[in-house]
């Protein structure tokens, strides 16, 4: 017997009954930069657990981080320490997808993001997540990351080709959107599928979507515009909106795009750009978390556009330099129990 046809996920901005959170944990991955992280995912935390927002339940991924972290929130409503395992903080992409009233959940084969980054325990964090929540988990055999999807709880899902019909995930999926936009209705409900093409210039997981394009609203998408003129991105940003301007959604619109101002050209210490995006905001119950790489113009133009996008919700801009050595921003680290 086919297994149903799952309902659609959530949009983000659906009331949450808890917000994941990892914390960095392992020196041996943010090396200089671990404290400095550490303090940027305190910020998150904060403003998440603040006066009606977020149940925050913060992972730790280590015995010997885990006294540090329960020091940092003691007497902090809303947060829980939770003691864990997993390789990094990345908890978008090894957890669990929640569903509907969190009822459920869809989990995933983890494979390094394409065996770039393959850590001990990561392939345990769904689990962990499931069991804490007392969620049952669906599991799929396929590869997939949940920083490659962006849904807009009617059952139309963003992704790249970039990364999803990328070989190093799933072999059989390579340029084959018809058997990828299956799985992705058995797993996650969705209905229509749209496929975006590249991600951000030397993003290691080849495109998330997340740093790219995300639903503010019903049929309304957001996508960067460059800023300044050495922005790298700028060719993917345009190709991006012209995509996405020409797709109907699965409730019939076609899509509106509003664009985003980039943060621009950050490089890192080796003076490689480096894929810093104000598209990896989290959206809270109540806010929406905006992560910043120091251009104060870039991002008070970012979050006049966001404030604009959702008018009901407090938009608060925290730096996110630190957290983005190791690759992602407050997205990437961070995952919603749908209420």
């Amino acid at each position: 017997m086919t297994a149903p046809i799952p309902a659609a996920i959530p949009a983000e901005w659906a009331p949450h009954r808890a917000m994941w959170v990892g914390w960095p944990t392992h020196a041996e991955y943010w090396f200089e930069h671990l404290e400095q992280a550490r303090d940027e995912v305190e910020g998150l935390v904060l403003a998440l657990a603040g006066p009606g927002r977020e149940q925050v339940k913060l992972m730790v991924g280590s015995e010997e981080a885990l006294s540090g972290a329960q020091a940092r929130f003691a007497g902090v409503a809303n947060v829980e320490v939770v003691p864990g395992r997993f390789g990094d903080i990345w908890l978008r992409d090894t957890g669990p997808i929640f569903g509907a009233g969190s009822r459920t959940a869809a989990a995933f084969k983890v494979n390094g993001w394409g065996g770039k980054y393959d850590m001990a325990g990561d392939d345990e964090v769904a689990g962990q997540i499931g069991e804490h929540s007392g969620v049952p988990l669906t599991w799929n055999d396929f590869v997939l990351e949940g920083g490659s999807l962006d849904h807009d709880g009617e059952g139309t899902v963003l992704t790249t080709r970039q990364c999803v019909l990328n070989p190093n995930r799933n072999p059989g999926w390579n340029q084959d959107e018809a058997v990828a936009a299956a799985a992705l209705e058995h797993a996650v409900g969705a209905k229509v599928v749209v496929w975006l093409g590249d991600g951000l210039l030397n993003d290691h997981t080849d495109g998330h979507v997340d740093n790219l394009a995300r639903f503010v609203a019903p049929g309304v998408v957001a996508c960067p515009i460059a800023w300044g003129q050495k922005d790298p991105n700028a060719e993917v940003y345009d190709a991006t909106a012209r995509d996405l301007s020409a797709v109907t959604d699965a409730g019939g619109r076609k899509l509106k795009v509003v664009r985003i101002p980039s943060p621009g050209l950050v490089l890192d210490e080796d003076e490689r750009p480096v894929p810093a995006s104000h598209m990896n905001f989290l959206i809270a119950n109540g806010a929406v978390i905006v992560p910043t790489y120091g251009d104060d113009q870039a991002s008070r133009f970012a979050c006049e556009a966001l404030a604009d996008a959702f008018p009901d919700r407090e938009i608060i801009p925290l730096p996110s330099n630190a957290i983005l050595t190791g690759g992602g921003s407050f997205h990437c680290i961070s995952q919603q129990e749908p209420a």
